[in-house]
């Protein structure tokens, strides 16, 4: 769990918190302090004013954690690093064996009026471990139901499938996959396919099929998102082009999924 210390960063916290409630956690909340974007070298007084207020951060962080009701199925742990963004982050990931990582944001902050700040962009794009992400106004609900838009496009390989049934396990949720298309037309033998086989994996879990037809595919989503009480969207990485219209750069005035529902990017 990457923080900044800001209160949208604890609320990604206690969201992880209870979506994880279930489960033997290990958290890792890992703070980096230079910047990728620092066009110079700061001195070694500056760093070290920066580390000893980081550090202060991270006891108030731990006992905010201690006045919460504590779950003895989580252990927590602190770590202040200088360096790259994203870089470092994939070196925590590769180095502690990291199976999700959450991250909280602020949407339209410094990316072009993007739902997802630039450094959720960045991770969720450039780091291949799936990424939870927590808009700023999200509130915890138990996530009965999972949705998982797909176009039926790309193929499904195991770690992905295994992620999918994982999630849905932590609080017994219903995985709901949504057909999104922008006009009406009869699926291709591969898209045929590649719904047969994730149909196939899903056996063990509850899950259903929906189809939604819709100008946007935004809209398709906030129209579904809304009827069927939905509280995670998951979404592969790998799907690119697809889902940078749902969750980077939807353009309704009317659309507010991502200002409330968190978000599940799943990685090969």
């Amino acid at each position: 769990m990457p923080t900044d210390f800001s209160e949208n960063s604890w609320n990604a916290i206690s969201y992880a918190l209870s979506f994880f409630k279930n489960v033997y956690t290990n958290f890792y909340f890992l703070h980096v302090e230079a910047s990728e974007w620092e066009e110079e070298e700061e001195n070694l007084h500056t760093i070290q004013v920066k580390a000893k207020s980081s550090a202060k951060a991270f006891q108030t962080l731990l006992g905010r954690l201690g006045e919460e009701k504590l779950n003895k199925k989580h252990q927590f742990f602190t770590s202040l690093e200088q360096g790259h963004f994203v870089e470092t982050i994939r070196q925590h990931v590769s180095e502690r064996d990291i199976d999700f990582i959450v991250m909280g944001t602020q949407g339209a902050s410094g990316y072009k009026k993007a739902t997802v700040g630039s450094h959720s962009t960045e991770v969720i794009t450039r780091v291949k471990c799936p990424v939870l992400v927590i808009p700023e106004h999200a509130t915890y609900r138990e996530p009965k139901n999972i949705t998982f838009p797909t176009d039926f496009n790309i193929s499904y390989k195991n770690k992905v499938i295994h992620t999918l049934k994982q999630v849905c396990h932590f609080n017994d949720s219903a995985l709901r996959v949504l057909y999104l298309s922008k006009k009406s037309e009869e699926l291709t033998e591969r898209q045929e396919s590649n719904k047969s086989y994730l149909k196939e994996q899903l056996l063990e879990i509850e899950h259903s099929f929906h189809y939604t037809r819709n100008n946007t595919l935004e809209e398709a989503v906030e129209s579904f998102v809304s009827s069927n009480e939905t509280q995670v969207i998951t979404m592969m990485a790998k799907n690119l082009n697809f889902f940078q219209h749902i969750l980077f750069h939807p353009v309704a005035k009317k659309i507010s999924y991502h200002k409330e529902v968190p978000f599940l990017v799943l990685h090969e």
